[in-house]
């Protein structure tokens, strides 16, 4: 496969727009559930529940679509994936019954487990080996964008038309989105990988022979702590707001337009100084924990949004928390390049998606409960404080001279994981 300059820079734009649909479609019941829970009678438990059913549809479907989009190609599965996210989310409109929207809610989190698998695949597709460090970087960064735009756009759209017409209209962008994928893409043919063993050692049994290796379980359990305290904040965020210092509607957009800016920030610059240090002759392994260590530091601060004045600095100190995740998460990432063979790789990362995603079902419903007992965010928030230092206690517990040893051997390859 040939592509231009142009072309390639325009299927890229494509993908990182579907990463920002794939955040809106899932986020607009999180910014409308003030709206939404006073119209159809919901609970904070029920919303927990409607959070956990969408997360655990998220966390088993990732051990398949993977299969799918290596069987199907990024050229088919890119709009298969954009498609059936879109029509579950604009099934949300004529959702009614707590069973419908269970319903909706797995369907949508199934179908948009597709974005993450054919948007690393259509990166690795498009761009040369030196560009996929940048591609990366900057679809981890933009991907940030849909949770800054979906507050501040969707509650204009809830105003305009109603809340159920919020999820057609963001459904309805999928459409258009496949439309320009194909007249993108058309007479163009995505070449297969050429094979070679590494590539053959893949296409071993898909889980069995890594859930035996220490640095399998290291990265999935760090992913359950880290990734429990995000989705925490994606699904509760909002109703935090709205709890606390008694936004809704249109005035929740702002504040969590800014919040969400520092997980774009946060994964920007800890990505830029890790690569500055390691270029600079640091350790590998000394600037991914250093870099893990400052981010759960950022963190560490959460408990007091609850006792400081306004909400202003609250939404300071919850965007410094995000930009924390964020650096973590993409720490994170880059040190399974360091301590995995590269046969494995993909399905090192892909367990560790399906266990991160168990943490934010767990974690979702275990916000509806304590919230429905009354005893408010206070228990949560200490929680999220503690959560990526304990992530990092267990990385260096399950791994440690071995790490070492094979991040010191492969230089190049954790640099270029920056």
């Amino acid at each position: 496969m040939t592509l231009s300059p142009a072309r390639r820079w325009l299927l890229f734009a494509l993908v990182l727009s579907a990463g920002i649909l794939n955040l809106v479609d899932r986020q607009i019941i999180a910014v409308l559930k003030p709206t939404i829970a006073a119209d159809l009678g919901w609970s904070d438990d029920d919303y927990g529940t409607l959070a956990a059913w969408f997360q655990g549809a998220a966390a088993f479907a990732f051990l398949a679509t993977g299969w799918i989009v290596d069987r199907l190609g990024v050229k088919w599965a890119n709009p298969l994936g954009v498609v059936a996210w879109s029509l579950a989310a604009i099934a949300h409109g004529w959702a009614r019954t707590m069973g419908q929207f269970i319903l909706v809610r797995a369907l949508l989190g199934g179908t948009e487990a597709m974005g993450t698998p054919s948007g690393i695949k259509t990166i690795a597709t498009i761009f040369p080996p030196s560009l996929r460090s940048t591609g990366f970087g900057l679809s981890n960064a933009v991907g940030s964008i849909g949770a800054i735009l979906a507050p501040l756009a969707i509650p204009l759209v809830a105003l305009a038309y109603g809340w159920r017409a919020a999820f057609v209209i963001a459904g309805a962008l999928g459409f258009v989105w496949a439309a320009c994928w194909f007249l993108v893409t058309r007479g163009l043919k995505f070449d297969a990988p050429a094979r070679d063993s590494a590539t053959a050692a893949d296409d071993a049994p898909a889980y069995g022979p890594i859930l035996k290796e220490r640095r399998t379980w290291a990265i999935a359990i760090a992913k359950v702590l880290s990734d429990a305290t995000w989705w925490l904040m994606l699904f509760w965020m909002p109703d935090f707001f709205h709890r606390q210092y008694g936004l809704s509607g249109t005035e929740l957009g702002p504040p969590l337009a800014i919040a969400y800016s520092g997980a774009a920030l946060g994964s920007l610059v800890v990505g830029y100084a890790a690569t500055r240090a390691i270029r600079a002759g640091h350790g590998v392994l000394r600037v991914r924990e250093g870099a893990m260590l400052a981010s759960a530091l950022l963190v560490l601060p959460v408990p007091l949004a609850l006792f400081i004045g306004g909400y202003w600095p609250a939404v300071l100190l919850l965007a410094l928390a995000l930009a924390g995740h964020q650096g973590f998460s993409t720490t994170l990432f880059a040190l399974i390049a360091d301590v995995t063979p590269r046969a494995k790789v993909g399905r090192v990362t892909s367990f560790g998606a399906f266990c991160g995603n168990l943490g934010g079902m767990a974690i979702a419903k275990i916000a509806g409960l304590i919230l429905a007992a009354g005893l408010g965010y206070l228990p949560l928030f200490l929680f999220a404080a503690i959560s990526y230092l304990l992530a990092l206690g267990w990385i260096r517990l399950l791994l440690p001279g071995r790490r070492r040893a094979r991040a010191a051997a492969n230089p190049a390859l954790a640099a270029a994981a920056c």
